[in-house]
């Protein structure tokens, strides 16, 4: 439909606004999607933060209220204590009385003093009596507070398994985003990683004449010689026609990668451990070494390729292939590298 809508100049069609409808169309869904990736990613954490709050929360309700029971079982134990006290007193009290009664029926001579004992003992047991009602009464409503305090501790208990209930879906669902994530990045290096095999297999068909050309690991090494003069940081004719070639391959390589992989050229320029003789404008190796780098970097901008898919870097003599102070050693670590990687 959108395609319908181009002008016409003349007799041809101009499908020109059609396809930036579609364009549009196309960078406005991806963006939707990206904003409720990182939505659902807020709203997750946010979430979890919630939780452990709440979780904290309850887990300093359950310590004051296990505290809080505690102290009313051992309240609830001296007054135990206390009532069997009582009860042991009373029991006392009811033996004296008895033995006073008997007392009482075996002599009238003893009678009086008998009766007025009796009559204190009762008294007292009287007393005893109601204090032991009052504990009683005490005991009974610190049950009554003990099962309150259990059912609080209860339902407490439950929210608390909700919670980490919520709490462990909630980490569950976020250890799947991560593992979907990790899936796709692996994906991404292994597409990669294909393409960076096929272009050094293209680079090794085209440079394949050259000893001072060669693969190390994962990288394309340049001897320093190909491409420079002693102490130079311009490429050479010699320099220029291996560049060339270079530029082709990346041509040819950056129509073949999907857009969707982010990937970069690094351009690596080492050198060797001399440090630079006279007073020239390069200061010294790690100074060569980068506008090397960025010499390389700036040619293949000039055949076409695109500087956002490059990058120049400088290491000076200070990751060198070999330790040793020896010609060869030296003749090795002075080189250009090339390596295809993620941004």
């Amino acid at each position: 439909m959108a395609l319908a809508r181009g002008r016409r100049r003349g007799n041809r069609v101009d499908y020109w606004p059609g396809f930036v409808d579609a364009l549009s169309t196309l960078l406005l869904a991806i963006m939707f999607l990206l904003s409720v990736f990182v939505l659902a990613q807020f709203i997750l954490s946010q979430e979890i933060s919630g939780k452990d709050t709440v979780l904290n929360r309850l887990n300093s309700q359950i310590n004051e209220l296990t505290s809080l029971l505690a102290l009313e079982r051992s309240n609830k134990q001296d007054l135990d204590d206390a009532l069997s006290s009582l009860q042991s007193s009373l029991e006392l009290a009811e033996s004296e009385r008895s033995r006073l009664e008997r007392m009482l029926n075996e002599g009238e001579g003893a009678a009086g003093a008998a009766e007025a004992k009796a009559n204190e003992l009762s008294g007292s047991l009287s007393e005893e009596k109601k204090l032991s009602k009052r504990a009683l009464s005490q005991v009974q409503l610190l049950n009554q507070q003990i099962s309150a305090l259990r059912r609080q501790i209860a339902a407490l208990e439950n929210a608390l398994d909700a919670s980490e209930s919520k709490d462990r879906e909630s980490k569950t669902k976020i250890a799947d985003l991560g593992k979907r994530l990790n899936v796709a990045l692996a994906q991404r290096v292994q597409e990669l990683a294909r393409y960076r095999s096929d272009f050094f297999g293209r680079l090794r068909e085209i440079l394949s004449d050259r000893s001072d050309i060669r693969v190390v690991g994962d990288r394309f090494v340049f001897q320093s010689e190909v491409l420079f003069g002693s102490g130079s940081a311009e490429i050479n004719n010699q320099g220029r026609a291996e560049m060339k070639k270079l530029a082709d391959a990346l041509l040819q390589l950056t129509e073949e990668i999907p857009n969707e992989i982010n990937w970069v050229l690094r351009v690596d320029g080492h050198t060797d451990n001399i440090p630079l003789s006279g007073t020239g404008r390069i200061r010294d190796n790690w100074e060569l070494s980068s506008i090397r780098a960025i010499s390389v970097v700036q040619y293949l901008v000039s055949q076409g390729v695109d500087p956002r898919r490059l990058v120049a870097a400088g290491f000076g003599e200070f990751q060198p292939l070999d330790d040793q102070h020896t010609r060869e050693a030296r003749n090795k670590n002075r080189r250009i590298e090339l390596k295809l990687t993620e941004r």
